[in-house]
């Protein structure tokens, strides 16, 4: 396919074009000529001889620069040809309809000396869609003179550019773009059947061994494999050469959703796995070679890297990783006792510095008569993070809901406690001997429910006032205070960002977190020290993820609070937030103080986190999300007269409480103060009372949460018939957890357990008056 040759071509193409034009032209001036010679008029006959000699004149012209223009246009393709003639890419060049006229040396030697075919037909076999492929680039060709892409081929990539020549004319080079691992092996090479498909299951590229072992090419994975869709480590069942054949599928994903298959031995075909010292190292898929015993046999450099060691002589798999619930030796064993088989198992890779785990399936197959296992290794780090994350956050809320439900249980009994002491203590004076030992009974009752508030702070089912507070003015009314603490060998250093929005939260409870952490970075430091308290603005333009949590984007104020005492042990970090758990020696601290700081800065919406060094100190830092709603002006408070809380009331009372000592407690205390009580155990008696209509109720006080009908539900039916009727709802639980349920219920207060004697007739008295 010479470019002499392709010249001819197109000469003869345009003369055939062109001849039938000039031919009837020709003729007509010669019959025109031959007519004036028999016309009798000899003005008319010289006109018409004029004509026929000016259409013979016209014809002449036209020849002459039709082979003017057929030599420019030789002279052009010749031009091209010659440039293009020795390229070592293949080049052609072909007309609209995709015909070639012209293929360089390396086209003839590339596509076997054919000529005149379509450039469909001479790149059907290279890559998938050529029609689709070879239309689009011709279009653009056509708009911008020039168009190219890069399309996947047997051999890798290849580079397909068309430059518009003019006169409806394309010329396409062929560029091969060879994909080589490092050590100079492309995919063809491999030994291991191969191939790469597309997202949509359209088949890009086979290798030899795919080809072979398939027996012919094919265009979809469905030709191949007869039980999609595949899965990476599984066994599936391959058409070859009109048999079916059991292969293990290996799957690399790639860019673009393009994935790479690779066909690894299973019981049935053990012959197909490269031997030491073939291609097996430049697989880009982690495999391993083990004996029974563990004896590594091979392993691939992936793997190796996964392994974290650059070298595997000698070594055994169980040295190299650790089993996670049972040991190495027992799955080795399990699945060289069941070959054909598949076994996953996640482990740990014990030779890294930090902590890698991998997820390895194997199989069992048998190589002259010996058993080996095959592995493929996969990366497993990201889903045991996950896995830990999800673990811990289940932990902490069953932790949490733990620990609300004993300190709900607390809080009665508490009240119970404290409120019959508050009872006996109006019967007894000061010099009383008794008197003191009452006053010991209700500060330690006191005492222990401070202790359940920090567990209600931990389950977040404490009551919060949430206000609007600047963290600097917090921190400043707070340094007093916290310098007490701190002693005199440690000092103290605030250092505030100059500009720091607003944040919502309970200011009593941010500076009961602040004060706790400031405690326990005292007492890091025996010898003295500093500790610093930094505040700052971050904006988050994007989520953050800090060690176990994502922090959303948005503004933050920032809290950092810093000691450079003797750290935390690795091993104790992530357990320092659990309730109970202290680094303290006995007797120094409950364990409850990170944990009610968590749980304080979760419930306003805020992270909290920690790091430590041993021997280098800890950071805590607090994020709280910035508020833009603005702090209302202050109202202040009119007392209330001592007397109002001490004079005889009067009212009717519905008590409903399932505790016995508590509605005791209750009921005592409010006919003390001249109220009526009707105690019902349960929501049914409650109801059951009310059906009496000629019973007049001012106030309902009532438990939450009980057996049966819970507070809220019963009250709001109940009103259905007595819409006026006030109510006081009681819970060792905090207002939030049912807050969207009181808020129906008109004319409603809210009252935390444990109460004591003048909270409850206070409100009870509020509600009525």
């Amino acid at each position: 396919m010479s470019h002499p040759a392709i010249s001819r071509h197109l000469m003869t193409e345009k003369a055939v074009q062109l001849a039938p034009k000039l031919g009837l032209l020709l003729a007509l001036s010669i019959t025109v000529i031959g007519l004036s010679l028999y016309i009798p008029n000899p003005k008319l006959g010289l006109a018409v001889l004029t004509v026929g000699s000016t259409l013979l004149a016209a014809c002449i012209i036209i020849y002459h620069l039709i082979r003017r223009d057929r030599r420019a246009r030789l002279r052009l393709f010749d031009t091209i040809a010659s440039f293009v003639e020795f390229d070592a890419s293949p080049s052609l060049i072909s007309d609209p309809e995709g015909n070639i006229s012209y293929g360089n040396r390396a086209a003839v030697a590339r596509f076997d000396g054919a000529t005149q075919i379509t450039l469909i037909s001479v790149l059907g076999d290279l890559f998938a869609s050529p029609a689709a492929t070879l239309f689009r680039l011709q279009n653009k060709a056509q708009v911008k003179g020039i168009a190219s892409e890069d399309v996947v081929v047997r051999r890798g990539h290849m580079r397909l550019s068309v430059h518009h020549m003019g006169d409806q004319r394309f010329l396409w080079r062929l560029e091969d773009i060879l994909e080589r691992p490092q050590n100079g092996r492309s995919p063809e090479e491999i030994s291991l059947p191969m191939m790469t498909a597309s997202k949509t299951g359209t088949v890009l590229f086979m290798n030899e061994a795919m080809r072979r072992l398939v027996g012919r090419r094919v265009s979809r994975l469905d030709q191949v494999f007869n039980d999609l869709p595949l899965r990476s480590g599984q066994i599936h069942e391959i058409t070859s050469m009109e048999k079916l054949v059991l292969m293990q599928v290996s799957i690399v994903m790639g860019s673009a959703g393009r994935q790479e298959i690779f066909l690894l031995p299973s019981a049935e075909t053990p012959a197909i796995l490269p031997a030491p010292g073939q291609p097996f190292e430049t697989l880009p898929v982690p495999l391993i070679k083990v004996a029974p015993d563990g004896e590594i046999k091979f392993c691939n450099k992936l793997a190796r890297d996964l392994l974290g060691v650059k070298n595997v002589a000698g070594e055994t798999l169980g040295i190299l990783v650790e089993g996670l619930g049972r040991s190495v030796t027992d799955w080795l064993a399990q699945a060289a006792d069941n070959p054909g088989e598949m076994h996953s198992e996640f482990v740990r890779a014990s030779r890294h510095s930090k902590d890698v785990f991998l997820q390895i399936t194997l199989t069992a197959v048998i190589e002259s008569g010996e058993t080996s296992l095959v592995m493929v290794l996969n990366d497993a780090t990201k889903l045991k993070t996950l896995e830990a994350q999800f673990v811990q956050s289940q932990k902490m809320q069953a932790i949490g809901q733990l620990a609300g439900g004993v300190a709900h249980d607390f809080n009665n009994l508490l009240t119970a406690i404290s409120g019959h002491c508050d009872l006996l203590l109006l019967r007894h004076d000061k010099e009383d001997p008794e008197y003191g030992d009452l006053i010991q009974i209700n500060q330690n009752a006191n005492r222990a429910a401070s202790l359940v508030g920090q567990l209600l702070a931990f389950s977040r089912k404490q009551t919060l006032k949430s206000e609007i507070v600047d963290i600097r003015e917090t921190l400043d009314d707070l340094t007093h205070l916290l310098n007490r603490l701190v002693g005199e060998k440690v000092s103290l250093l605030l250092s505030h960002d100059p500009v720091l929005p607003s944040i919502r939260a309970d200011k009593r409870q941010l500076e009961q977190v602040i004060m706790n952490l400031v405690v326990n970075a005292r007492d890091a430091m025996p010898d003295g020290g500093e500790i610093k308290i930094e505040t700052r603005q971050e904006n988050l333009l994007e989520p953050r993820e800090i060690e176990r949590a994502v922090i959303p984007a948005g503004d933050y104020v920032v809290v950092t609070v810093k000691d450079h005492g003797v750290g935390i042990r690795p091993d104790r970090l992530p357990k320092i937030f659990e309730p109970f758990f202290t680094t303290k020696r006995t007797g120094e601290g409950t364990g409850l103080g990170l944990s009610m700081a968590y749980g304080i800065v979760k419930q306003t919406g805020g992270y909290i986190f920690a790091e430590s060094e041993q021997g280098k100190g800890t950071s805590f830092t607090l994020y709280f999300p910035v508020t833009t709603d603005v702090a209302p002006a202050e109202v202040k408070q009119q007392p209330v007269p001592a007397k109002s809380m001490t004079h005889k009331s009067g009212g009717v009372v519905l008590l409903v409480e399932d505790e016995a000592p508590v509605r005791a407690f209750a009921a005592r205390a409010l006919k003390m103060r001249g109220y009526t009580v009707l105690e019902a155990e349960n929501a049914e008696e409650a109801l059951h009372t009310l059906e009496d209509p000629s019973l007049n109720i001012d106030v309902f006080v009532t438990d939450v949460i009980m057996p049966g009908m819970d507070g809220p539900s019963w009250v709001a039916k109940a009103l259905k018939d007595r819409p006026g009727v006030r109510v006081v709802f009681v819970s060792g639980y905090a207002e939030d957890s049912f807050s969207e349920q009181q808020a129906r219920i008109p004319n409603s207060v809210f009252l935390p357990k444990p109460f004591s004697l003048g909270e409850l007739t206070a409100t009870v008295q509020g509600q009525i008056h």
